[in-house]
């Protein structure tokens, strides 16, 4: 009787041991049931947005390609019945193509005059010592917090008193800066070592040649940013066309596109036509935004990779 109860003692500890570690087992399974189902909801959920998110460009895309009878009986059938490219080529013989023209020119010089007046600001603000710089950065930043509609007719104003109304430099001298490049740019250089500077300034370069030649090259991932902002800021701007001009000539695609709805067609609702402009006037933009993005991406590493 003695020898057999340590051997029960065993066998029940042995017991003991193997349900914890059954137990153990049954929870991990639980947990990983219950983590698993968790990520299932949510790359679901993800799904559901994205698709709710592109759903409308997909309706673009489709009604582009139907025919105005189709658009109008079936506008959310995602099969054109019958597929056609009439609405392009309807598009192109209006004055699509010169609006186009206008608005890769204004975005062009918008962009290429943003970039450059709004860094020297921003540097000039973060960097060089003069009275009243802080009630200009001030006064910046409440000019970022004015609705851009409450503008337009001082804008107007000011295009008919400097005579610029109706022609060229009414469309791009009043977009050639705006207060958030100034600031992206300012927050960037403050982020920048002054000693970098003061070593240039000891090797003779003056403000100019230091700002160009040292400081400017390295706010690269700034410089992207700001670049497709501002493409996209101009390509797509509607409210300060409105007022610069009145003249077809000068339409951008904004403008143009704008006028479609409103009658430039003439009767019946038109849908293949005005989704095509529109999607065709959204490919530059696509285009800006992923080349500057890998840009973007890169010079960000190199400046993590430095740091």
């Amino acid at each position: 009787m003695s020898d057999m109860a340590p051997d029960a003692k065993l066998v029940a500890a042995e017991t003991q041991a193997v349900l914890k570690t059954s137990n153990a087992v049954d929870g991990g399974q639980v947990a990983n049931r219950s983590s698993g189902t968790k990520k299932a909801l949510f790359y679901t959920m993800l799904v559901i947005f994205a698709l709710t998110y592109i759903f409308p460009f997909i309706i673009q895309l489709v009604t582009s390609f139907k025919t105005n009878s189709d658009a109008d009986k079936h506008p959310l059938n995602l099969v054109p019945q019958p597929f056609t490219t009439g609405a392009i080529e309807r598009l192109f013989q209006t004055n699509f193509p010169m609006w186009f023209f206008n608005s890769v020119w204004v975005a062009v010089i918008v962009t290429l005059a943003r970039v450059f007046f709004n860094s020297m600001a921003g540097y000039a603000l973060a960097r060089l010592k003069f009275r009243g710089r802080e009630a200009l950065f001030t006064a910046i930043l409440a000019v970022m917090s004015v609705p851009g509609i409450v503008l337009l007719l001082p804008k107007f104003l000011a295009l008919k008193y400097f005579g610029i109304y109706n022609t060229p430099a009414a469309l791009v001298v009043p977009l050639m800066c705006d207060a958030a490049g100034v600031f992206i740019m300012k927050q960037f250089f403050e982020s920048i070592p002054p000693s970098v500077e003061e070593a240039a300034r000891i090797d003779g370069a003056g403000t100019l040649r230091t700002f160009w030649s040292i400081v400017l090259p390295m706010a690269k991932p700034a410089l992207i940013t700001l670049t497709i902002l501002s493409f996209q800021g101009s390509w797509n701007e509607l409210g300060h066309f409105i007022i610069a001009t009145d003249k077809e000539n000068l339409y951008t695609l904004t403008r143009g596109i704008a006028s479609f709805t409103t009658g430039g067609l003439g009767s019946g609702t038109e849908f293949p036509i005005k989704m095509a402009g529109a999607l065709i006037m959204t490919i530059p933009t696509a285009i800006v935004f992923i080349v500057f993005q890998r840009f973007f991406t890169q010079g960000a590493n190199a400046g993590a990779d430095k740091g």
